[in-house]
Order: C-alpha cells, then structure tokens, then sequence
C-alpha cells in the first residue's frame, strides 16, 4: 500500500487542482481540495469539472488500494447543489469488489457535510499487471 499511496500523492493532477489524499486504506480514501479562483466556471461558481475532478480522484484512489491495478470503465456524477465553502472534501467506499470488477460511491461534501455532489464509478481490475505497467 505504501508505493500505492506514494504514486497517488504524487499525482501531478491532482496537485495541480490543490488535491490532497487524506485517508486510504483497502477499499476506502478521502481527499480535500481548497478552492481557489481558477476552480470557478464563467458564472463564479465552482467548475462541475473540478468537482469531478475531485471525485475521480478518491475513486483512483479507493479503487487502487488492493494492488491491484484498476483502471476506470464507467464514472456518472450527480451534482446536488451549488458549494458556498472554500474547501471540497471526497470520501470513496468500495460498493463491491470481484477479481475483475469493482464499484465504488463517492460522495463530495462542504466542511459541514451538506452533500455537493454523488459519484458512482466501476473499474476493470488487472491482477496480472503491476501498477508501474501501466495501460
């Protein structure tokens, strides 16, 4: 787990976006991202891609905790309302998990815990591939 979480921390990215992993343990992650001016949209509210962003990020994340390389097949978002805070937080858990597939639910939260947005996602486990093999 430890490589796992090194290359997840170093993910260009999600630093790029001020993405940081909090948490992640086998099947589980949570993450934060501070809001900053260039994560707004034309309209001044947060980007519903950086919010994805952040979602897609923690299921990266969860999804990879194994060891074993997962790579994603299918991601759906539900925006739930507008965020009014400066910070963003994603927590991922695993919904099911076999040897070839495996699905998770992100929730996207405000500081307070108000519901931004719900993401579902499923990835294609590759069990014969170590992580560094890439796609």
């Amino acid at each position: 787990m430890d490589e796992t979480r090194k290359r997840l921390e170093e993910d260009a990215f999600a630093r790029h976006l001020s993405i940081e992993l909090l948490d992640i343990e086998p099947g589980r992650a949570r993450a934060r991202m501070n809001l900053a001016p260039f994560h707004k949209n034309a309209f001044g509210m947060v980007h519903g891609g950086a919010i994805f962003s952040l979602a897609d990020c923690v299921f990266q994340a969860a999804s990879n905790s194994h060891g074993v390389l997962a790579v994603a097949v299918q991601a759906a978002i539900a925006f739930v309302k507008a965020p009014r805070s400066e910070v963003l937080f994603a927590e991922a858990e695993e919904v099911s998990c076999t040897r070839r597939l495996a699905t998770y639910t992100i929730r996207v939260t405000e500081k307070e815990g108000k519901l931004v947005a719900q993401f579902q996602g499923t990835v294609y486990r590759m069990p014969e591939k170590p992580h560094g093999a890439g796609g």
